[in-house]
């Protein structure tokens, strides 16, 4: 594409236009031309993207002028004023920046004898209903979720938060695709340095496409450290969860065309809070955190230690007694467990690729044949069918499938120490596990274990304890 600017040459900003979009290349790249008030115009749209009502509208009323109507205006920004019926719009010179807006649903109008382009909005993105997300439901509360459409999303937070110092600050990402991006928080309670930070990080991104969205965008953002398992920030679908995170003073990435808002502050103890803790009162929504914690650490830690336990059985106290293998096998147990976890995916995997109709019945049943026949064959205990199957229900008890597998990839690698090196291999396992965590990069640079370091004893305790809202609503 030329670099050079539009003139007043009405021919030359067609030719510029018409090579900068290719739109002789593109069947659905449309050019429309008109004579408004016996001057030359054309317009520029995307078909599909555009109110056909509206344009229909405009074309209307600019066909109805006459050379009287444009006595005095001599500037494109005065044609607009004057004659552009429309909320947003706007005038560039710079043929790259009419491509990204154009090419992004906005339309175009070249008159002849202004020497810019106007842009109107008259965009109607395909999209679907703000309906409640699959996997972040809610017993109470509300049930609506963003969608694919930026400005949607960035609705459903302003409805929540009117407040006037909530900042929606729009960044272009990515050299050729140039993806809608937005930062949300609020300008007098967000830190300016974390701030500072995800901006300059999101500015120097270099690659060309982001194809995968809002997953593209966190990977270019943080390259570091990929062999850590545990994510680096949280995903969240719900509009409340996204509101409540910027109004405690944290930072919220859009991403057009990405369903989830990335929420950048993120430390392992804030996967301890779900949403539902705050439709409830503060006793039950304290012991579902409890409860939360609990089974974070039996999924972490249950088979690794119940592995640790059959190889050496003289340790077993007599209560507990009934967790040894009491049926013959033919793979040794850690095999068993190895298996299982891997009979798992393959089963989430089946039901992801299957009709939805036939998803349901085809987990469960699978589930129970596969179980039953590996126990009746011999290959698997019962004991071996029953954990794996409270680890697999467990990683249900929060929305994040990235911190589930970030469990089980630690849950298989300690299973594999402890068979080949005891209970030294447990014990170098868990200090793995404790400086992943510790070790794990952040958007905003901030400790993985904040806000136990550094140590932050409110923060912490609002974070283990689901307390009741201050006057702050905080």
């Amino acid at each position: 594409m030329e670099s050079s600017k539009f003139t007043s040459s009405f021919s030359h900003n067609c030719a510029l236009l018409d090579e900068a979009l290719r739109v002789n290349s593109s069947f659905d790249l449309v050019t429309r031309n008109l004579i408004v008030a016996e001057k030359r115009a054309r317009l520029y749209f995307i078909d599909g993207m555009t109110k056909d009502e509206n344009m229909t509208k405009l074309m209307q009323f600019w066909l109805g002028l006459t050379p009287d109507k444009l006595s005095g205006v001599t500037t494109t920004r005065g044609f607009a004023d004057r004659f552009v019926a429309f909320a947003e719009t706007d005038v560039t010179a710079d043929p790259k920046t009419a491509q990204t807006f154009l090419l992004s649903g906005m339309m175009g109008a070249l008159v002849e004898g202004f020497s810019e382009l106007i842009l109107i909005d008259v965009r109607a993105y395909p999209n679907r209903g703000v309906g409640e997300p699959e996997n972040d439901k809610v017993l109470r509360g509300a049930h609506d979720g963003f969608t694919e459409t930026l400005i949607f999303n960035t609705a459903l937070i302003r409805r929540r938060l009117r407040n006037p110092m909530l900042t929606m600050e729009y960044i272009s990402v990515g050299r050729l695709s140039r993806n809608d991006a937005c930062l949300c928080y609020i300008a007098d309670r967000v830190e300016q340095k974390t701030l500072e930070r995800l901006r300059e990080k999101l500015k120097s991104i270099q690659l060309a496409n982001l194809v995968m969205g809002q997953e593209s965008v966190a990977e270019a953002m943080l390259r570091k450290q990929h062999f850590n398992p545990f994510p680096k920030v949280r995903y969240t679908e719900r509009p409340d969860t996204a509101a409540a995170s910027i109004n405690e003073g944290g930072v919220v990435l859009l991403v057009d065309n990405s369903p989830s808002a990335i929420l950048c502050s993120t430390g392992i103890f804030d996967y301890l809070q779900d949403t539902n803790d705050y439709y409830f009162p503060p006793l039950i929504g304290s012991y579902l955190r409890v409860v939360r914690m609990i089974i974070f650490a039996l999924t972490l830690l249950l088979t690794p230690i119940w592995l640790l336990l059959i190889q050496n059985e003289s340790v077993i106290p007599p209560w507990l007694a009934f967790i040894k293998i009491a049926d013959p096998y033919i793979l040794p147990p850690f095999a068993q467990l190895l298996v299982g976890e891997i009979v798992i995916d393959a089963l989430k995997l089946a039901s992801l690729n299957t009709p939805s109709a036939l998803s349901n019945s085809l987990s469960i049943v699978g589930a129970l044949v596969l179980g039953e026949f590996a126990v009746r064959a011999g290959w698997m205990s019962a004991e071996v069918v029953l954990y794996m199957s409270f680890v697999a229900i467990s990683n249900f008890t929060q929305p994040s499938y990235e911190l589930a597998y970030a469990f089980k990839i630690c849950r298989m690698a300690l299973v594999a120490l402890v068979a080949l090196f005891d209970l030294w291999g447990f014990i170098a396992g868990i200090v793995g596990v404790i400086l992943l965590i510790a070790l794990n990069p952040t958007l905003t640079g901030q400790c993985y274990l904040y806000p136990l370091i550094p140590f932050d004893g409110k923060k912490l305790s609002r974070l283990l304890v689901r307390r009741k809202i201050d006057r702050n609503n905080n």
